[in-house]
């Protein structure tokens, strides 16, 4: 039933009310298992900044950089521009692009195991190959396996916990993925602080220790048991409904199956998952998966992340001290999530992208005044403009661990229906790494040129983007996953693109909107 044809429609009435089950632990182990795939993730962004301020590793591959470093007259906010550097960082997340657009027929067809896998396995390579480079060119293949990992995971993880999840957890559950990523950011942060003071072999231990969660990965994904839903829509009803009564804790799971089968029916008549996702009837889908990613990058948390170190040394910070900022502000990431995870069911997707926005924002303007009149070239901030610094900075991080941190991946994996669910999360994969790997390209140069202004572009970016939440994005807390069509045909703005009938372009279901001010 491409673009609009009569075939099947798909989940055709809400059945929300008759869902039934509890948490099972199997389905909390089998997300926890899962959500691993988030700290292949975590740790490569945390690492990545803490090797490249390393001395050793500038002198073996980037030596330009290096004296660039020791000159005392150099720019403060310069020293470390250099696009060869900014490629070591950005090539990883232009591999993770490609391989997500080939993982996301693999995911449909095989299932969100297989991903899984393959994106664990493809880490660890790149993990052995970046360990025990002895050219730019290996370090870079490294990379790219890396890549190719990260493309895999982020492809298939969000979309495992968001199926396996029941509704009223679903939030807190698929938070296990940021919980993993942020916990990947701060033990890279913490391994970073221990193996710079292991000279010249230091780096290595860093770069090499990606092989743990990578080996993780792929064994849990070995062990896990497939979705009921990519069973289903593989055929499989039988064993479909097996692990759904399994992980739901109960028979009486007629009203989620039937769902799950109404929207198997209609994945299956789809033959082009891309083509279609550009109807009227995905547009409010297309939109967030495009939109939600890029907004998640352009808080800037990522060039905070990956450049911790080397943007607190730029301050004028030691080169303990900042490699010791950098693990604070990873702390403070990590446990942020945990407030993430205990309120992202209660208070909704809406309140906590809002409020996260606002602080987030305040946060970058007073981190560009504290730089723009205490700091400039060939100079040091004073020692208590050093701590407030990193104090806001944690406030920053904190603010998009509850929010933007694990809601950018939790709504775009939640929102599309069975059809063309493989082919959004690649689309939100992908944007998300594109935007990635520009900020990791270009961040060094843009800091270079913009000084403390830096901040301020990404506080105007936040702004955007809260307003657009604050307008455009529905709650989607409580609403099941096969039943998120609802949503949009009673939203106030969206309603007037999305049919009311399944099968028609044209028409629009009458409906109570959802207008600027429910939160």
């Amino acid at each position: 039933m491409a673009g609009g044809s009569i075939g099947p429609a798909g989940v055709a009435k809400e059945r929300a009310e008759q869902y039934q089950g509890r948490v099972t632990c199997s389905v909390i182990s089998a997300c926890v298992i899962a959500a691993v795939g988030g700290a292949l993730f975590g740790y490569d962004i945390g690492i990545s900044g803490g090797v490249t301020s390393m001395d050793e590793f500038l002198k073996k591959f980037f030596h330009g950089v290096y004296e660039k470093k020791q000159r005392a007259h150099e720019n403060n906010y310069c020293k470390y521009n250099d696009q060869g550097l900014s490629a070591f960082t950005s090539s990883l997340y232009l591999a993770g692009l490609v391989s997500s657009l080939v993982a996301s027929p693999i995911t449909r067809i095989y299932g969100r195991r297989i991903s899984i896998i393959c994106g664990g396995s493809s880490f660890l390579i790149g993990a052995i190959l970046n360990a025990t480079s002895i050219n730019l060119a290996m370090l870079l293949m490294g990379r790219i396996m890396l890549g190719v990992g990260i493309g895999f995971g982020n492809q298939a993880v969000p979309l495992y916990l968001s199926e396996m999840a029941p509704t009223h957890l679903r939030g807190a559950l698929n938070m296990m993925f940021q919980l993993a990523t942020t916990s990947g950011v701060f033990t890279a942060n913490m391994v970073n602080y221990g193996t710079q003071k292991l000279k010249p072999w230091g780096w290595r231990l860093s770069l090499g220790l990606a092989a743990f969660p990578a080996i993780l990965m792929t064994v849990g994904g070995i062990c896990l048991s497939e979705t009921p839903n990519s069973l289903i829509e593989r055929g499989m009803r039988d064993k479909g409904r097996k692990v759904l009564e399994k992980i739901r804790g109960t028979k009486n799971v007629d009203a989620e199956f039937d769902d799950m089968v109404d929207a198997s029916e209609l994945a299956n008549s789809i033959k082009h998952p891309f083509r279609n996702i550009l109807i009227k009837r995905n547009r409010p889908q297309l939109v967030m998966a495009i939109l939600l990613p890029a907004f998640q990058i352009l808080t800037g948390i990522n060039s905070i992340l990956f450049y911790a170190p080397v943007l607190f040394q730029s301050m004028g910070f030691g080169r303990n001290a900042s490699l010791y900022s950098s693990a604070v502000t990873g702390a403070a990431l990590c446990a942020s999530t945990f407030i993430a995870i205990a309120t992202v069911d209660r208070l909704g997707r809406r309140f906590l992208l809002i409020s996260g926005g606002i602080q987030m924002i305040t946060c970058q303007v007073i981190v560009s005044i504290i730089l723009g009149v205490k700091f400039g070239d060939n100079q040091k901030l004073s020692k208590v403009f050093s701590v407030l610094v990193v104090i806001v900075i944690c406030l920053f991080v904190v603010a998009f661990g509850w929010s933007w941190g694990g809601l950018g991946w939790t709504i775009p994996s939640e929102i599309f229906p069975l059809e063309t669910r493989s082919a959004g999360q690649s689309i939100t994969v992908a944007v998300n790494l594109l935007l990635t790997f520009v900020i990791a390209q270009v961040f060094l140069s843009l800091l270079c040129a913009f000084k403390f202004g830096i901040f301020l572009f990404f506080a105007g970016w936040i702004l955007v983007m809260t307003v657009f939440v604050y307008f455009f994005l529905p709650e989607t807390k409580g609403v099941p996953i096969e039943e998120m069509i609802f949503l949009w045909r009673k939203h106030w703005f969206w309603k007037k693109i999305v049919p009311g009938n399944p099968n028609d372009d044209t028409q629009y279901e009458e409906g109570k909107g959802v207008g600027p001010n429910s939160i």
